[in-house]
């Protein structure tokens, strides 16, 4: 499953006013409040410094229980300053019970709820899309690198490929297009999930950000690793050991 997304903002009072004003009329609460970071279950918002620049062009769906919640999430964002990218309604050409409203801020990241039928993920996020520059290398690399974690291809087309997320985990999807840029998704797994993820990528040739290990200082028994995807994004694979 998704264990956390975490993007990176300009202005985070805004982006917590904003995008917290919609989560809450889905009933997510928020769980975490600092200076430099606000998190509301498995979602995480960021400031950006010189270091680490804001994040661009990722789109997250979160889980709405009802059609009405979902309406005033996009209301909420749209008072709250972001953009209207699709008002609340029923979206058939996705699926015939799908209901969703679409927001967008200042750097192309698109924020959706959506109600559907029938189980959902766990956690708060429904869904996460991403754009890549080569769809076909992204592609490799997911399939390769996020087997580990559970990612299996659910579809594919010339425009976009389809991740099952296994937990229930929900959906991850990869679209050739203008890259997203600096987003940071970690899935879960266990200890051996999180050496077969880093052991697998870099036998591909892919880019380590972290070997397998402790992270005490995100909490005692955090065991994680940390791989850069084709366009340069932080996936990390997380065992919690709590």
């Amino acid at each position: 499953m998704f264990d956390h997304v975490s993007l990176r903002v300009s202005d985070l009072p805004f982006a917590v006013g904003a995008l917290g004003a919609g989560l809450r009329e889905l009933g997510i609460e928020q769980t975490a409040d600092t200076p430099s970071f606000a998190r509301w279950g498995n979602f995480v918002l960021m400031q950006d410094n010189d270091d680490r620049p804001p994040t661009r062009r990722v789109h997250v769906a979160f889980i709405a229980k009802a059609q009405a919640d979902v309406d005033r999430f996009w209301q909420a964002g749209v008072d709250a300053g972001l953009v209207d990218d699709g008002p609340a309604g029923p979206r058939p050409h996705y699926a015939d019970d799908y209901y969703a409203g679409f927001l967008k801020d200042a750097a192309g990241n698109g924020f959706e709820a959506v109600y559907r039928d029938g189980d959902r993920p766990r956690g708060n996020i429904d869904h996460v899309a991403i754009r890549a520059s080569d769809l076909e290398a992204s592609t490799s690399f997911y399939a390769t690198a996020g087997a580990a974690a559970g990612l299996t291809i659910r579809g594919q087309t010339a425009e976009r490929t389809g991740f099952s997320v296994s937990g229930p985990g929900g959906v991850f999807g990869v679209f050739a297009g203008e890259p997203t840029e600096h987003i940071h998704i970690a899935f879960s797994g266990d200890d051996d999930a999180v050496r077969r993820f880093h052991a697998d990528a870099i036998a591909a040739g892919y880019q380590s950000n972290g070997e397998p290990g402790e992270r005490p200082d995100y909490h005692d028994g955090y065991y994680a690793a940390f791989v850069l995807d084709p366009d340069g994004n932080n996936i990390e694979v997380v065992n919690h050991n709590r």
